[in-house]
């Protein structure tokens, strides 16, 4: 007389030592498909991002200069963009030098 165990997600009965379940968790996965290089890129994200701070600041300075509060954010905002798209370019050329301390991935 053998222990026989119920499989809790569908009530089946399976004998004691045999896991149907786990077997099938431990087949890997197809790898996904790489994605295309101009989905990849962060350039012009990062670009785009930044034009739309800059272009916010123009706007607030133009139409609504007493808002500082806003004019400060927009500044900001573009000041930010352009020193993270310098650090960007400056991991970037390391990965390219072949840096042991760059971020892996950016070259291209």
């Amino acid at each position: 007389m053998g222990c026989w165990r119920v499989s809790v997600g569908g009530g089946v009965v399976f004998p004691a030592g045999s896991l149907p379940d786990v077997a099938e968790q431990t087949q890997s996965l197809p790898a996904p498909p790489a994605l295309p290089a101009r989905l990849a890129d962060p350039v012009p994200a990062i670009a785009a991002g930044t034009g739309l701070w800059i272009v916010a600041f123009l706007v607030v300075l133009i139409f609504f200069r007493a808002e500082t509060t806003l004019l400060w954010t927009c500044l900001t905002g573009g000041g930010l963009g352009v020193i993270g798209y310098g650090i960007f370019r400056w991991q970037r050329s390391a990965a390219r030098r072949g840096s042991r301390t760059a971020q892996q991935g950016l070259v291209e």
